[in-house]
């Protein structure tokens, strides 16, 4: 795995400074012989100020600016492509190096605004219902690359949650996206709470263990199908990770405080739509505080699943709700511009 610096390296450019934590500004600094008062300085001017060179830190020494720009560059990178759909969803593509691209999407709805960010070039998840995993698996993102999504659209200020929901599984990508939360979440960085951020993941336990200590931001389990054996066709991370083994581990926390659960379901005509599954994943996730949200399948090519009506997801809702769990249907976003969930894929954007 490559480390922040090997990573930006490898684009053949200067190392960025955007991603970095208050400690790593902090050891830049020193080590360019800087008074270390200036790594908060410099915190200041790529997260709240925003700025996309280093000649724009003007409380900074000219030798100061000077020795930083020798070795260093901000590392904000502007979209490539904006597309806009009838319902007011944005879909970005960001250039992430080398011709890599990745997709993210910002989501208006009333008073707030969501933006679904990526985490990994690709995804090596392979899920047979999304659009992402079909293009295979091109690297990691920095968390560099992860908050340049944010701070690089049209609406940063009138963002009101970051949903980790984009391309790639973040927990494949644990430390660049812990790195990425602790700056969101810092009084150095964005200075977000934590409930405003929700990470979505298939179950990797590891990484999984590892979010949950470190962080008390929101979680989402791509859980999708109840039943283990017919989940591993769909998912093959089931295989590695089982949904029992990744559900006995969220049973360890509490989830009636602000850190909340919730479970993806994405409904497929024929395969997990009916009363029996219902009643199947109530018994599963039974114990647990959380909300089921139902997500309408999106056809992608090649792939022989069929959505699921709508009057079948709502009878799935009355039966979950029947058993006393929280379930609600997920309205789909940016279907036309091919934003809407599983369809992210960089490959599409550049035909």
């Amino acid at each position: 795995m490559h480390s922040s610096f090997e990573w930006q390296m490898d684009y053949g450019q200067k190392q960025e400074l955007l991603g970095l934590t208050l400690a790593q500004l902090q050891s830049v600094v020193l080590d360019l012989g800087l008074p270390k008062f200036t790594a908060s300085q410099v915190a200041g001017w790529l997260y709240q100020k925003r700025v996309t060179t280093i000649d724009e830190m003007t409380n900074i020494s000219k030798k100061g600016r000077e020795l930083l720009n020798n070795a260093y560059t901000v590392g904000r990178k502007a979209p490539s492509e904006i597309h806009r759909s009838s319902d007011g969803t944005v879909k970005y593509l960001f250039p992430v190096g080398d011709e890599k691209y990745v997709e993210s999407v910002y989501i208006p709805d009333g008073e707030r605004a969501t933006l679904c960010i990526s985490s990994q070039i690709g995804c090596q998840m392979n899920c047979e219902f999304c659009a992402t995993g079909k293009q295979g698996y091109k690297g990691n993102m920095t968390s560099g690359r992860i908050l340049n999504q944010i701070l690089s659209i049209e609406g940063f200020e009138n963002l009101t949650n970051i949903v980790y929901m984009g391309m790639g599984e973040p927990l494949n990508n644990t430390d660049e996206v812990l790195k990425s939360i602790e700056v969101i979440t810092s009084t150095y960085g964005l200075g977000w709470s934590p409930k405003r951020i929700t990470l979505s993941t298939v179950g990797i336990i590891p990484g999984l263990k590892r979010f949950l200590e470190a962080c008390s931001c929101n979680l989402a389990i791509s859980l999708h199908i109840p039943y283990p054996e017919i989940r591993e066709r769909y998912m093959p991370a089931e295989r590695a990770y089982p949904i029992l083994d990744v559900l006995s581990l969220v049973k360890q926390y509490d989830w009636s405080g602000q850190r909340r659960i919730s479970f993806e379901y994405t409904m497929f005509k024929g395969v997990n739509d009916s009363m029996a599954d219902a009643d199947h994943l109530a018994k599963l996730i039974k114990g647990i505080e959380c909300r089921v949200n139902i997500i309408p399948y999106h056809t992608i090519p090649d792939v022989s699943l069929t959505p699921a009506d709508a009057k079948t997801m709502q009878e799935f809702v009355k039966r979950l709700e029947k058993e006393h769990i929280t379930a609600t249907i997920r309205r789909s976003r940016g279907q036309d511009i091919e934003a809407a969930c599983g369809m992210l894929s960089k490959i599409k954007a550049l035909l």
